[in-house]
């Protein structure tokens, strides 16, 4: 990674994964912005300064796979890491078809979250 601090958005509309992984993306020098929903994200201005989304799949109104085929509409190719409690292998190799460079099963590990959000990075 370069100097400057790269921004990862993350949006889950679980609270208390909103708070816990900022700190824990802080901890590996990263820049991050933490959003409640799809749509709020999409109204903000960090979607133009995102380097990785992690992105929960399943919240109300829009979902993760929903944004991800939005973003693209708008031309936007942000490197997606998926974050579940959904467990089923086929949504994991349906979304790493679709584009997402990484999905993880909810509760993951913090190694795995920094490699999801390494190889990411690496191709933004």
């Amino acid at each position: 990674m370069n100097a400057v601090h790269p921004l990862v958005s993350v949006i889950d509309d679980d609270e208390s994964l909103r708070e816990s992984l900022p700190d824990l993306l802080k901890a590996f020098g990263l820049s991050v912005d933490a959003f409640s929903s799809a749509e709020d994200f999409l109204a903000s201005d960090s979607v133009d300064k995102t380097k990785c989304l992690i992105l929960d799949v399943s919240m109300p109104r829009m979902t993760g796979p929903q944004l991800q085929r939005e973003l693209a509409s708008r031309g936007s190719s942000i490197p997606i890491v998926f974050i579940t409690a959904h467990t089923e292998d086929a949504i994991r190799q349906r979304l790493i078809q679709e584009g997402a460079v990484e999905c993880l099963f909810k509760p993951f590990s913090a190694a795995a979250l920094q490699e999801a959000v390494r190889s990411a990075l690496s191709v933004s």
